[in-house]
C-alpha cells in the first residue's frame, strides 16, 4: 500500500499540542528557583513519577527507533526481546533507588565529582552533551514523521518545526511543567496503543496475512542477526537507562522514598503494555508499507485507522516524542550550567542566574541537535551512538558509586575515558565495515579497566574509599 498524508490528523496534534502548551504555561508559574526547573521542587508524587519516568523513557527512541525500527526491519521476535534491557536496568534502578533520591544531585556529574573528583565531572558533562543533544536530535526527526503524516509536508520541513516546537516548551517551566505533561502523556499513550492495535492488525488483514506479507526472516527468533548484532542493539539501551541523567533527576525529584519505589514500581509495569504493542504495531505496518523509513512505521499506521483512533494515537506518539525532547533537552542544558559555567567561568552565579542561562542554553543545544539530524542516516543509527557514548562513557563508573565501593579515583576516571574513546573511536573507523556497534567493545572495555585500575590502585586510594563508604 502507499503512503497517504491524513491531513484531519493533524488536529490531533495541534489539539493535544494546545493542552501541553496550557499544561505547561500553568505549572512554570510555578517555578521561582532553579531546584523548582531542575527537579521540580522535590514534589512528585507516585502517579507524577511513574507518568514522567515512562515518557521520558520510551519516546522517539521507541516509537521511530527502537522497538519499532527493530520490528520494521528485523521482525517481530528481535523487537519483543528488546524490552529485556529496560526491564532488567529499571529492575536494577529500583534496587538502588533510594541511594539515588539521597544523594539528591542536580546531575549525575555532580554524583561522580564526589567520588572520582572533578576530572571526572568535567569529563561527564562532556559526555551528556555528547549524548543527549544526539538523542534530542531523532526526537525532532520523530515529530518530522508526525507532521508529513498530517499535513503532507516534507519530513525535513516537518522537523525544523518539531525543533521549534520542542525548543519552546523545554525552554518555559523546565521538570515542574514537564512531569505533569510527562504523566498525561503517558496515559494517553497507553489508551491509544491498546485501542490501535486490533484495529491495526485488522486493517492489515489479520495476522496471517501479516506472517505471509513479510519476510520470512522477519518470524525468525533472530531476524537474520548474529549474536553479536543483536547484543549491538540491546546493551546501548540497557546501558543507557543504568545511567540515565534524566532517570536519576526524577528519582531526586520524588516527594519521599515510598513515591520513589511505587513511581518506579508502576513504569516497570506500564513499561511491559506499552513497548510490545509497539513492536507489534510496527510488524504489523511492515506488512502494509514494505517500502517506507523504518522510523515511520507506527506513525504511518495513523494513515490506515480510523481518523478518531489514528487522531488519538498520533496524538499520543506526538506526546512521547515531544515530553522527551523536552527532558533530554533540559538535562544537556543543566549539566552545562550545574557541571562547567557555574564552577568554572562563573563561579558568583546566584540561583536566578542559573535559571536564567539553563533557559538560554536550550535553543543552543537544540540547534545543534537539529544539525546532527543531516549527520545520521536513520533514527536506529543515531540511537545506537547515543546511548554507547552515555552508556560505556559513563554508566559502569556511576553504577560503581552504588554498587562498588572498593573503586577508586582513578578506575573512575580512566573507565569513563576508555569508554568515551572506544566508542568514538570505533564509530568512525570500524562501525561501516564491521556492521557492529560500537557498544560490543567499548562496554567491555569500560568495565575491565574499572575493575583492573581498581586492584592496582585500590591501596593508594584506600582512605578515599573508606571515606566514601
Amino acid at each position: 500500500m502507499e503512503l497517504t498524508n491524513q491531513p484531519m490528523l493533524i488536529w490531533f496534534v495541534v489539539g493535544y499540542g494546545i493542552f501541553m502548551l496550557i499544561l505547561g504555561v500553568y505549572y512554570s508559574k510555578k517555578v521561582t528557583t532553579s531546584d523548582d526547573f531542575i527537579l521540580a521542587g522535590k514534589s512528585l508524587g507516585p502517579i507524577v513519577l511513574m507518568g514522567t519516568l515512562l515518557a521520558t523513557w520510551v519516546g522517539s527512541g521507541s516509537v521511530t527507533g527502537g522497538e519499532n525500527s527493530m520490528a520494521y526491519s528485523f521482525g517481530i521476535w528481535p523487537a519483543l526481546m528488546s524490552t529485556l534491557p529496560s526491564l532488567i536496568g529499571i529492575t536494577t534502578i529500583f534496587i538502588i533507588s533510594s541511594k539515588i533520591k539521597h544523594y539528591g544531585k542536580h546531575t549525575v556529574a555532580e554524583i561522580l565529582e564526589v567520588k572520582y573528583g572533578r576530572w571526572a565531572s568535567l569529563l561527564a558533562a562532556f559526555i551528556i552533551i555528547l549524548a543527549f543533544v544526539g538523542i534530542v536530535s531523532y526526537q525532532f526527526q520523530g515529530l518530522g514523521f508526525i507532521l508529513s503524516i498530517s499535513t503532507g509536508i516534507s519530513p525535513e520541513t516537518g522537523t525544523i518545526i518539531g525543533a521549534a516546537i520542542i525548543i519552546f516548551l523545554a525552554c518555559i517551566g523546565g521538570l515542574m511543567s514537564v512531569a505533569p505533561t510527562d504523566a498525561a502523556s503517558a496515559f494517553l499513550v497507553i489508551i491509544g496503543l491498546i485501542i490501535a492495535l486490533p484495529l491495526a492488525i485488522s486493517a492489515a488483514g489479520g495476522w496471517d496475512q501479516i506472517i505471509a506479507n513479510v519476510p520470512d526472516t522477519h518470524t525468525s527468533f533472530t531476524g537474520g542477526l548474529s549474536f553479536l548484532q543483536l547484543m549491538g542493539y540491546y546493551l546501548p539501551t540497557l546501558f543507557l537507562l543504568l545511567g540515565d541523567q534524566n532517570i536519576y533527576q526524577r528519582m531526586a525529584a520524588s516527594n519521599n522514598d515510598n513515591s520513589t519505589k511505587r513511581g518506579t514500581i508502576g513504569w516497570i509495569l506500564a513499561l511491559v503494555i506499552v513497548t510490545p504493542i509497539i513492536s507489534v504495531l510496527a510488524f504489523t505496518s511492515r506488512s502494509i508499507f514494505p517500502n517506507i523509513d523504518p522510523g515511520m512505521a507506527v506513525i504511518a499506521l495513523t494513515s490506515v485507522l480510523p481518523v478518531a483512533v489514528g487522531g488519538i494515537l498520533i496524538a499520543a506518539l506526538t506526546a512521547f516524542i515531544v515530553t522527551t525532547g523536552n527532558s533530554y533537552l533540559l538535562s544537556a542544558a543543566t549539566s552545562v550550567i550545574y557541571d562547567f559555567f557555574a564552577k568554572y567561568i562563573k563561579k558568583d552565579i546566584n540561583d536566578k542566574q542559573k535559571l536564567i542561562y539553563t533557559r538560554l542554553l536550550i535553543p543552543l543545544l537544540g540547534v545543534i541537535a537539529f544539525l546532527l539530524t543531516m549527520y545520521f542516516p536513520t533514527v536506529l543509527s543515531v540511537q545506537m551512538y547515543s546511548y554507547t557514548v552515555y552508556g560505556a562513557g559513563i554508566t559502569p563508573a556511576l553504577l560503581a558509586v552504588f554498587l562498588f565501593p572498593q573503586v577508586t579515583k582513578a578506575a573512575g576516571l580512566s573507565s569513563m575515558i576508555t569508554g568515551l574513546i572506544a566508542t568514538l573511536f570505533w564509530e568512525f573507523f570500524y562501525l561501516e565495515s564491521t556492521g557492529i556497534n560500537s557498544v560490543i567493545v567499548s562496554v567491555p572495555a569500560a568495565i575491565i579497566v574499572l575493575l583492573v585500575v581498581t586492584v592496582f590502585t585500590y591501596k593508594k586510594d584506600n582512605g578515599t574509599c573508606t571515606a566514601a563508604q
